[in-house]
C-alpha cells in the first residue's frame, strides 16, 4: 500500500474544522516527548584526560527507532495543524503574508533565549577551568537541534502555495523526487541526498493537509491496520535488501537515514500513520477525559521550550556526572544500563521542568507580526537555523553571525505591540 495512492476523499464540501483537534496536539506532544526520551537514552559518554568520547545506545538495538523515530509524524501533525490554522486566519480576512508572519515569529522567537545563553556560556565555562573538547561537544549538540526549527519553517513557507495544489498530484511528486535522489545518492552523488530534506518532510507534511481536509476519514480498523502492516513491511524489505541501514537515526559510521533523510522514512511513516490511526478514537477517548485534557493544555503550549531546552538538560546532568564525579555509562543494553535509565531520566526531567518553568514565559513573542517583509525574513531566520545546526553554539564568527542574521528575520516581521492595528 502506497501514501502516493491514497483513496480521493469524499466528494462533499469540507465541514469546518474543530477549534482544536485533539488527536493532532496528542501527536505533536507525544511526538516530542517520545523525542526527547530518545535523545536522553543514547548517550553513551566516558571522560578521560580532558577528552569525552560519545556513542549511541540505540547502535545494539536498531529496531527501537522504528517506533520512537517519530518525526514523520511530527511533521504530519505539523501539516494538519498548518493547514487548519492557515483556512481558519483565510475565513477570518487574513493573507498569506501575515498568516506567514505570525509562524516565523512563533517559530523563531523562542531560539533567542537559547542563544543569549548559548553565545557566551562556552566561553564562561572555559575561562572557569572547563576542558575546552567537552564544552566544544556541549555547545554543538545543543545547536544540532535546530535542524527541526529550519526545516519546519520551509513547510511553513511552502504552506499557502501547497494548499493550493491538489494532494493527489504535489503527494506522487514530493514522493518520487525522494526516490529518485537516493538512486543518484547511493549511485555515488551523496550531495543529491539533501534534496530529501524537501522531498520528504514536504512529503509527510502534505499528508498532514489531506488529514485537515477530512481525506484519511475512510483510514480506521483494518485499513489502517493494514496500512500499518504494508508500512512496516516496506522499511523491513528496504533495510533487508539494502543500502538502507536497520536504524532510523543516524549512526557513527553509517549511512544514514535521517541526514540526510532516505525514501525509506516514507515507508517508516507509512507504517506509523497507520498504527496511529488504527489508535485515533482510543486517542481521543483518552484525551476527551478531564485529567488528560488538562495535561495536553499544559504542555502543547510549551513543547517547542521543552523540545529547544532538552539539551541543554542533557549536557547539565552528563556534565555534573562525566567531568565532576566521573562516571561512565554502562554497557548498553546490560543489566547496570537498564537500572540506571530510570534514575537518568529522573534527573534530567527535573532539569527539564525547572528550565521550562524558568523559559517558558519567553515562546510567546511580544509585540505584534508585521508582514511586508516576510520574504526577506524567511531566507535570514531560514539560514540562522541551519547554520547553527551545522556549527551549534561552539567559539568561532559562525554562532555569532547566525545570531544576528536570526535577530534581524525577527525584527522585519516585528513592530511593537502599540503599532498593531486595533481589533474592531
Amino acid at each position: 500500500m502506497s501514501l502516493t495512492m491514497l483513496p480521493p476523499a469524499p466528494q462533499r464540501a469540507p465541514a469546518a474544522p474543530a477549534p482544536r483537534d485533539r488527536f493532532i496536539d496528542v501527536l505533536r506532544v507525544f511526538g516530542m516527548v517520545l523525542v526527547v526520551v530518545q535523545h536522553w537514552t543514547m548517550p553513551v559518554l566516558s571522560y578521560a584526560q580532558g577528552r569525552l568520547t560519545t556513542g549511541n545506545a540505540l547502535a545494539a538495538i536498531p529496531y527501537v527507532t522504528w517506533i520512537s523515530q517519530v518525526m514523520p509524524l511530527v511533521f504530519f501533525a505539523g501539516g494538519a495543524a498548518n493547514a487548519i490554522s492557515f483556512r481558519s486566519a483565510v475565513r477570518r480576512g487574513g493573507t498569506a503574508r501575515e498568516w506567514t508572519a505570525r509562524r516565523v515569529r512563533r517559530l523563531a522567537w523562542p531560539v533567542v533565549p537559547l542563544a543569549v545563553v548559548w553565545l557566551p556560556l562556552p566561553h564562561l565555562l572555559v575561562a572557569l577551568g572547563v576542558p575546552a573538547q567537552p564544552v566544544e561537544v556541549a555547545a554543538r549538540t545543543v545547536g544540532q537541534l535546530l535542524w527541526f526549527l529550519a526545516v519546519y519553517l520551509l513547510a511553513v513557507v511552502a504552506t499557502p502555495h501547497l494548499l493550493r495544489m491538489r494532494t493527489g498530484v504535489v503527494l506522487p511528486v514530493l514522493a518520487g523526487g525522494a526516490v529518485l535522489m537516493d538512486v543518484v545518492r547511493f549511485s555515488g552523488l551523496e550531495a543529491a541526498g539533501y534534496l530529501n530534506v524537501a522531498f520528504v518532510w514536504l512529503a509527510v507534511h502534505q499528508v498532514g493537509f489531506r488529514y485537515a481536509e477530512g481525506g484519511l476519514e475512510w483510514l480506521t480498523g483494518r485499513r489502517a491496520a493494514g496500512l500499518a502492516v504494508a508500512g512496516f513491511a516496506m522499511v523491513a524489505g528496504l533495510v533487508a535488501a539494502g543500502p538502507y541501514p536497520a536504524s532510523m537515526i543516524g549512526m557513527p559510521g553509517m549511512i544514514s537515514n535521517m541526514a540526510p533523510p532516505s525514501a525509506c522514512l516514507l515507508a517508516l511513516f507509512a507504517g506509523q500513520l497507520g498504527l496511529a490511526m488504527l489508535l485515533r478514537p482510543a486517542v481521543n477517548a483518552l484525551a476527551a477525559r478531564p485529567r488528560a485534557e488538562a495535561v495536553l493544555t499544559a504542555l502543547a503550549p510549551r513543547m517547542m521550550t521543552v523540545y529547544l531546552w532538552h539539551m541543554t538538560a542533557l549536557v547539565t546532568v552528563a556534565g555534573v556526572a562525566t567531568l565532576g564525579f566521573g562516571l561512565a555509562t554502562p554497557s548498553a543494553g546490560s543489566a547496570a544500563w537498564w537500572s540506571a535509565v530510570p534514575l537518568w531520566l529522573a534527573a534530567l526531567a527535573l532539569v527539564l521542568v525547572a528550565l521550562t518553568a524558568l523559559l517558558g514565559r519567553f515562546e510567546e513573542p511580544v509585540g505584534a507580526a508585521a508582514h511586508r517583509h516576510v520574504p526577506a525574513a524567511a531566507p535570514l531566520v531560514g539560514g540562522a537555523l541551519l547554520t547553527l545546526t551545522i556549527t551549534g553554539f561552539a567559539p568561532g564568527p559562525a554562532p555569532l553571525i547566525a545570531c544576528a542574521a536570526l535577530v534581524a528575520g525577527l525584527a522585519l516581521v516585528s513592530r511593537p505591540a502599540a503599532a498593531a492595528p486595533r481589533r474592531r
